[in-house]
């Protein structure tokens, strides 16, 4: 084999390779699947190096940093492959963040986080929204939030869990109260004690459906195959809530309800006590944007939240959805348009979709 038939030969499998494509469109996403080398350089590169081309002929593909340097190649001083890629880096820096946000006994401002990242507040908040899905206040609101829930559990008296969850007064903390716990502290501390839900189970066309509702709004809808599991499920989200059969007017509610489920395009207008985490909130309002008739994929989603490296906190958020075809969960999918898990079967939400692409 000559040397121009042996150039060709090697330019051809690299350029048959699939990574040399991600190579020539520098593409990001492929940092930290593999790495390239160049012979003529002696070098090695992530696939998003903004370094200038170089011809196929000499290049090499290697599954790690360390494999590439022990064929005797050394990393590019422009790209630094042998460090953490610039998006590993923040979000290292952004998990270190929510550690210090964690272990604070009162959050810490947006400058005294920007301060120990060094970096502007503007750029810090962005950062951290994109990375966790929520604002810096956000996080720590959410996470003060679980901690006084496990602090209702312990703690002798509500003011005192209160207190030891970070809440620098007690006034401060009731004013927020509902929309931190759904219900009074002294209820929830009590598993939902005095907190009437009134709740009914019924048939429809995909099963057994129950609705309940609280004093704020339709708060579950489920749906299954055992009526009973469905009362179970609800017992164990209130344990010691006052569980009310519903009534005749209650039963009008549980009608609409499975009027939507029969024919999805209706829309539901009844009020919804909807409660969850700032990032679920955000996530299934998102979810109530999407049209009847049409689908979003889950990478979707994050992107229109501002969150697009989040995806798995969607796919999550969705996962816990309390309120079934009222909050569409099962409008998203797969990035291929495959269907993905849904909460009431995967079954059902291929059910809903054909109904709702229906005119």
């Amino acid at each position: 084999m000559n040397m121009s038939t042996k150039t060709d030969a090697l330019a051809a499998a690299t350029v048959g390779d699939p990574r040399w494509a991600a190579v020539v469109t520098r593409d990001a996403r492929c940092d930290g699947q593999f790495v390239y080398s160049v012979r003529t350089t002696g070098v090695y590169c992530r696939p998003s190096c903004a370094a200038r081309a170089a011809r196929p002929e000499n290049v090499a593909f290697h599954p790690t940093a360390a494999d590439a340097q022990r064929c005797g190649f050394r990393p590019c001083k422009r790209c630094k492959p042998d460090q953490l890629s610039p998006p590993a880096q923040q979000a290292a820096m952004v998990a270190q963040l929510c550690r210090f946000i964690e272990g604070a006994e009162q959050p810490p401002s947006l400058d005294e986080l920007a301060a120990r990242a060094k970096l502007s507040p503007y750029h810090l908040h962005r950062v951290f929204k994109a990375i966790t899905g929520v604002t810096p206040k956000a996080y720590a609101s959410a996470h003060r939030a679980g901690r006084l829930r496990k602090k209702l559990e312990h703690s002798d008296t509500v003011t005192e869990a209160i207190y030891d969850a970070g809440f620098s007064s007690g006034g401060r903390f009731y004013t927020q109260a509902n929309q931190v716990l759904g219900m009074t502290p002294t209820h929830f501390r009590a598993g939902g004690v005095g907190t009437e839900i009134h709740f009914a189970i019924g048939q429809c066309s995909l099963g057994a459906i129950l609705v309940a509702r609280s004093d704020r709004g339709v708060c579950a809808i489920q749906l299954g195959d055992d009526p009973a599991t469905l009362a179970r499920d609800l017992q164990d989200r209130f344990p010691q809530a006052k569980l009310v059969g519903g009534d005749a007017e209650f039963e009008q509610w549980v009608a609409r309800v499975v009027g939507v489920v029969e024919a999805p395009r209706l829309g539901l207008d009844l009020p919804l006590d909807v409660r969850g985490t700032a990032f679920q909130q955000r996530v299934w309002q998102a979810l109530r944007d999407i049209p009847a008739g049409h689908t979003a994929s889950y990478a979707e989603i994050a992107a229109r939240i501002d969150a697009p490296k989040s995806v798995r906190a969607v796919a999550q958020a969705c996962g816990a959805n309390p309120l079934a075809v009222a909050i569409p969960c099962h409008r998203v999918v797969r990035s291929d348009g495959g269907l993905s898990g849904y909460r009431w079967g995967v079954e059902r939400k291929r059910e809903l979709l054909v109904r709702e692409a229906q005119p």
